[in-house]
């Protein structure tokens, strides 16, 4: 199996403290995410939370909440904290990036590994839709950070118990795994 990485939302929006959405740990898994970044060498997929340009349904009592970010998606809010290099972008207007464009854009990949935030949120999203979708899915556990230790904690307890689907481990392990990194 090929596996390809997934960098979920490592945005500014993320890692300003200041911000209401802030995951305290962010700074702190840069270098994990930076050196699966470079093991994954081209097979490395960055995705964006954007806001819609016009809430529909829930989304609208979760925007009237956050009025804020109502902001268009070249808003500098929403631009990465991480330099993507040469890998694709994507932009989602949803919690959950797995669907038809993130499974294009990793080559229709059987196996997807995890990194970023928000664990408890967008990753968690992410890994639970590509697992019910009958994708090998990887969590980098220390690559990951939520919205306080606890809410990653939580996530991650949960996402454990979707195994075999879904495989919480660390950046190490990740590399280590040649069935991974084929």
């Amino acid at each position: 199996m090929t596996a390809w990485l997934v960098v979920i939302d490592m945005q500014d929006v993320f890692a300003d403290p200041a911000s209401e959405w802030a995951a305290p740990g962010f700074d702190g898994i840069r270098p994990g995410v930076q050196r699966l970044v470079q093991h994954f060498d081209g097979r490395a997929v960055f995705t964006r939370f954007v806001a819609p340009s016009d809430p529909d349904g829930a989304w609208r009592d979760y925007y009237e909440r956050f009025p804020w970010a109502l902001q268009p998606p070249d808003a500098p809010i929403y631009e990465l904290a991480v330099d993507p290099g040469d890998h694709r972008v994507l932009d989602a207007t949803t919690f959950g990036k797995w669907g038809t464009a993130l499974a294009e854009a990793t080559d229709h990949a059987t196996g997807l590994v995890l990194a970023g935030v928000s664990t408890d949120c967008c990753v968690l999203s992410t890994a639970l839709a590509a697992a019910d979708a009958g994708i090998s899915v990887t969590v980098a556990s220390d690559a990951c950070a939520g919205a306080s230790p606890e809410d990653h904690q939580r996530a991650l307890d949960a996402m454990t118990l979707y195994a075999p689907l879904i495989t919480v481990t660390t950046v190490d392990a990740v590399i280590s795994q040649s069935r991974l990194i084929e």
